[in-house]
């Protein structure tokens, strides 16, 4: 990478951020309902998932920069970018379905569907840029961690 083009670099920081507020705003006022949720152990505290997710996003929306600027062709980029914008579809609703609906099992599912997506964007991200795809790695780890979550509040609730 020769040089950062700045304006392409927050574009794509701010993208995974704005998807994040959407999903929050879809969800209400989730903090009150997690609270009085009955959860498993290993639950963090309520202020524990917007800091983490904040940094989530900002290693999306850099990841997703180094695959838009690198040299791969562009069907190779469009691809994967896809892909990337699917993912971050699917987790901007997770929101919704868990905290705002309460369909504890269904937002489960979805939870699944947003892993199977964010792997699929990692190795098509790797394939063209390996730190690109290592930059989610994070976001897989916490989802995994997010699937345990939800599944425990789906079952003891």
């Amino acid at each position: 990478m020769k040089g950062k083009n700045w304006k392409t670099l927050l574009l794509c920081l701010v993208i995974p951020l704005a998807a994040g507020g959407i999903g929050a705003l879809l969800a209400g006022g989730f903090s009150g309902s997690y609270e009085a949720m009955y959860k498993p152990l290993l639950s963090p505290p309520g202020w524990v998932f917007p800091v983490v997710w904040t940094l989530l996003y900002l290693l999306m929306g850099y990841a997703s920069y180094l695959v838009y600027i690198s040299e791969a062709s562009m069907p190779r980029k469009r691809r994967a970018l896809t892909v990337y914008g699917v993912q971050l579809i699917i987790n901007l609703l997770w929101p919704l379905f868990f905290f705002r609906l309460g369909w504890y099992t269904f937002a489960f599912i979805w939870l699944l569907l947003l892993i199977a997506a964010v792997l699929l964007c990692r190795m098509l991200f790797r394939y063209i840029e390996k730190r690109a795809g290592d930059l989610l790695l994070p976001y897989l780890i916490w989802l995994f961690f997010a699937a345990y979550l939800n599944l425990g509040v789906a079952i003891l609730n």
